[in-house]
């Protein structure tokens, strides 16, 4: 439950600044310097928040980081509300946000394959993603309607989304409460014996010398780099492909985030089956397809379709990969692990720019072929380079987890 009231106060928050900061400037360029002041601590400091996570109690890191987060919202609610917030201040706050959900994220994934069995570890991780993906679907509408009922009857922008932000700390407060009837500490394995900087040197070599892990990650990574572009080319494509305006943006939003839900919800329900690393080949490969279609579509209700199929292709092979990477990884080093993960999640979207560049001096169905296209190449080199990764399954995956 804190983990479900935490990505809904997120995915809220999101929304009210956003709003609220295009409001005060009139400007879609401050929105980007709002996104990268939370996007650049988020990478730099996710490296630190592994070896953290691998040094103290996780479940301590993962409480004070949420009363952190829920403390500095409480405080924009207030500067907001009395009309004093300036475009700096959400700089400020997203630095902020950004350095401390890099410190809780490492540690809240690491802890999940402590508190849950091997076999349910996948079920686990399809759950967390899905209420993830709920939030994605129910937060931003939530945020909205109430930023628009508060908005009536004469109310300023700075009051309405002043009290959206208050009830969004409330949902972080209540996150943090949660968080402190976990009975399990995530208590380091050992005492620590090394520098932190040793630590962080010692988790990098890990997974450049474990060829198994290696290619989890570069798996999660690469092709997910490309299909993950398909979110951030859809304005584009409503506007000049089916030439909608806001409601069908929102639909075809909402179709991809129903689509995702499903696809971590029947992941959970599979949970322990067979043959999970050609699986994970197989999902590429469809989700490819699926964007491929999506490209050469020209009506709202045929891209609904292969958009939501897309969307749930592509959040299938992203919480099976997960998986895959907590359940081979040790736990000693699994904090500093985790963290490489987030750093790799983070930059998926310099896969855009190219991908930008084509959709500006071509077209969107060019740049969305050309999309597909890398996907499925990317995920064929890499099953070449890691030709044991297709073959994934319980029992290779306890030999290579006594070996490494």
């Amino acid at each position: 439950m804190s983990s479900v009231c935490a990505s809904f106060g997120m995915q809220m928050r999101a929304i009210a600044q956003g709003w609220l900061v295009y409001d005060i400037t009139q400007s879609p360029m401050a929105l980007t310097w709002v996104m990268l002041s939370f996007i650049v601590p988020s990478a730099i400091f996710s490296l630190i928040g592994g070896v953290l996570t691998d040094r103290i109690s996780k479940k301590n890191l993962i409480f004070y980081t949420q009363l952190l987060n829920s403390i500095a919202t409480l405080i924009l609610a207030y500067l907001t509300y009395i009309g004093e917030v300036t475009f700096w201040y959400f700089i400020f706050f997203g630095i902020l946000n950004g350095a401390i959900g890099s410190v809780s994220m490492p540690a809240s994934f690491s802890i999940v394959p402590e508190v849950v069995s091997r076999e349910n570890l996948v079920n686990a991780n399809a759950l967390k993603v899905s209420t993830y993906n709920l939030s994605s679907i129910l937060g931003p509408a939530l945020a909205g309607t109430m930023i628009g009922i508060f908005s009536s009857g004469g109310v300023n922008s700075n009051e309405s989304v002043g009290i959206v932000f208050l009830i969004i700390a409330g949902i972080l407060f209540l996150a943090t409460f949660l968080v402190s009837f976990l009975k399990y500490g995530g208590q380091p394995e050992t005492a620590p014996a090394k520098s932190s900087m040793e630590d962080l040197r010692e988790g990098i070599e890990f997974v450049r010398k474990k060829d198994f892990i290696l290619g989890l990650l570069l798996l999660g990574l690469i092709p997910s780099s490309f299909g993950k572009s398909i979110n951030f080319l859809l304005p584009a494509f409503n506007q000049d492909v089916i030439s909608g305006g806001p409601e069908e943006l929102g639909i075809l939003t909402a179709g991809m985030g129903i689509g995702a839900l499903v696809g971590s919800l029947v992941l959970a329900k599979l949970g322990n089956f067979r043959n999970k690393g050609r699986a994970m080949f197989v999902l590429v490969y469809c989700w490819s397809i699926a964007i491929a279609i999506f490209a050469v579509t020209s009506g709202l209700y045929v891209a609904i379709f292969f958009g939501a199929f897309a969307a749930f292709f592509g959040t299938f092979f992203g919480s099976l990969n997960m998986s895959m990477t907590q359940i081979v990884t040790p736990q000693h080093i699994r904090g500093r692990v985790m963290s490489l993960v987030m750093v790799m999640n983070i930059m998926n979207p310099l896969a855009v720019i190219p991908i930008g560049a084509i959709a500006e001096y071509s077209n969107i169905h060019t740049a969305l072929l050309f999309t597909a296209v890398m996907l499925s190449i990317s995920a064929f080199g890499l099953n070449r380079a890691f030709p044991n990764l297709k073959r994934v399954d319980e029992t290779y995956i306890t030999k290579k987890s006594s070996e490494i």
